[in-house]
């Protein structure tokens, strides 16, 4: 999904920028980039991140940009941020999220006589497209509401300007947006999609940006409200199950709460013997934890992740890249594993290969006796229409499962979707065979969305259901 990050300092920012923004480093493995408005005007650097880490890319220009306001951003889709002049004056903008209907917008805005000079992999440059869209409105304000209604997905938006720093969630919410304000200096403010960057920079949380806001955030301190937010709000469920950082806080929830309340209701509805639970590292260690304060198991680490040099093994877009960094990012230990019975909370099951091939299959070869695997959310139906995380239909492990069943894809998949059907169970049977383990039991959506704690009709759950803007008794 990416994520962005934004800073008014009244000293140089880019310190503050340039750690803020690998904050966000979780979030993507492409592209990186930092802008910054100084006593030079407008200096950015934009690298590709996918052979090394941002840090080892960006220290050295860290060190060299000057400015008190920056926009820094990670992300798997376009290069950026970017900076334009316009009819607004120069601004740099940033944004985190996907435009599905990317194409279909270039072309409209191409037969009006606007060029792009950005490509991506042969494509438009999102953040290029969002500019010039921008830009057609009678105010940046205004230019925002029209991309905000004119794109299919989502995107979150920040336009750093010579006066301040512009900022939009999009328009149903899907992924986060917050503000913190200086602890020491109250003048200060940074705007981001992970509120964790915040403590360690020296800021607290402000405010949470509502469904479509746009707020400006000027360099005498003051946040200024230019658009309220929309009524209705569907924020991405998975943010808490698996995407979001633990110490992060998303609409005032937090994900580590979050997690160990999803691994509890696993716990609640589960008859399972066995000697410890453990999690998948790492964002099955907080539904672990959980699930081991509610059932009274022990809490082992028969698993462990090798933090320095691997990290999320979802966002490389390669499968053998994927692949590669699954087998080497988990380290067994024989002497916890050699004879158990274990339960093993996973944030999801999303393909399930690197589940089968690099997790469970080191658990049978250190010698474990029985694996039981309990994801901490329903099984994965659709891919999403809002982030870049799941690829294809195809790949799912539920769908898999379905065309196996049933002899081919089928449109209707209603009674896989229900955990009381026989199909369902059926469904459930064949990826634990593919998965090669003991047991595994799915955490059903209601007590998923109970735990996550925020009212369904907000979520998102687009990915398990392939429903949006509907309530749960509609599924």
């Amino acid at each position: 999904m990416g994520g962005i990050f934004g800073v008014i300092s009244d000293e140089n920012c880019s310190k503050a920028l340039f750690y803020g923004t690998d904050y966000h480093s979780h979030l993507g493995t492409e592209n990186a980039g930092m802008a910054v408005f100084g006593p030079t005007g407008f200096y950015k650097t934009i690298h590709s991140i996918s052979q090394a880490q941002f840090k080892s890319r960006f220290v050295e220009d860290y060190k060299v940009m000057d400015g008190q306001m920056g926009l820094g951003v990670i992300n798997d889709d376009s290069p950026q941020p970017l900076v334009f002049r316009s009819k607004f004056g120069t601004f740099a903008i940033a944004a985190a999220g996907l435009i599905e209907n990317k194409e279909i917008l270039t072309d409209e805005l191409l037969r009006e006589g606007i060029s792009f000079s950005e490509r991506t992999g042969g494509k438009t440059n999102s953040v290029e497209l969002a500019a010039k869209i921008i830009n057609k409105g009678a105010s940046i304000v205004d230019g925002i509401r029209k991309l905000q209604d004119q794109i299919q997905g989502s995107l979150c938006i920040l336009i750093m300007t010579e006066e301040g720093i512009f900022a939009a969630r999009d328009k149903f919410g899907r992924f986060p947006l917050s503000i913190g304000r200086g602890v020491a200096n109250k003048k200060n403010l940074v705007v981001a999609t992970e509120a964790s960057s915040f403590p360690n920079l020296g800021f607290e949380i402000e405010s949470f940006i509502g469904a479509g806001e746009i707020v400006f955030l000027s360099q005498t301190g003051q946040i200024e409200i230019l658009s309220a937010a929309l009524p209705v709000k569907k924020t991405c469920a998975f943010l808490w199950i698996y995407t979001g950082y633990p110490s992060s806080i998303y609409d005032g929830v937090s994900v580590e709460s979050a997690r160990e309340r999803c691994g509890a209701a696993i716990a609640r509805n589960d008859q399972v013997q066995a000697d410890f639970v453990a999690g998948v590292p790492d964002s099955g260690v907080g539904h672990a934890l959980g699930y081991a304060m509610e059932s009274g198991l022990p809490f082992r680490r028969p698993l462990v992740k090798y933090t320095p040099g691997y990290g999320r093994s979802y966002t490389p877009p390669s499968q053998d890249i994927r692949n590669l960094v699954a087998t080497m990012k988990l380290s067994a230990i024989r002497d916890v594993i050699a004879g158990n019975r274990m339960v093993i909370c996973d944030d999801s099951i999303v393909r399930g290969t690197q589940l089968k091939n690099f997790t469970v299959k080191k658990l049978w070869d250190n010698g474990a006796r029985e694996i039981h695997i309990r994801p901490a959310c329903p099984p994965l139906m659709f891919p999403c229409k809002y982030a870049t995380s799941t690829r294809s239909i195809d790949e799912l492990a539920a769908r898999r499962a379905i065309r196996y069943l049933e002899g081919g894809d089928i449109q209707d998949i209603s009674a896989y979707l229900d955990p009381e059907s026989a199909k369902y169970r059926s469904m459930v049977d064949w990826i634990r065979e593919d998965i090669n383990v003991t047991s595994l039991k799915y955490l059903n959506i209601e007590e998923m969305v109970k735990a996550i704690g925020i009212p369904e009709d907000q979520l998102c759950l687009y990915c398990w259901c392939g429903k949006e803007n509907e309530k749960l008794q509609s599924f």
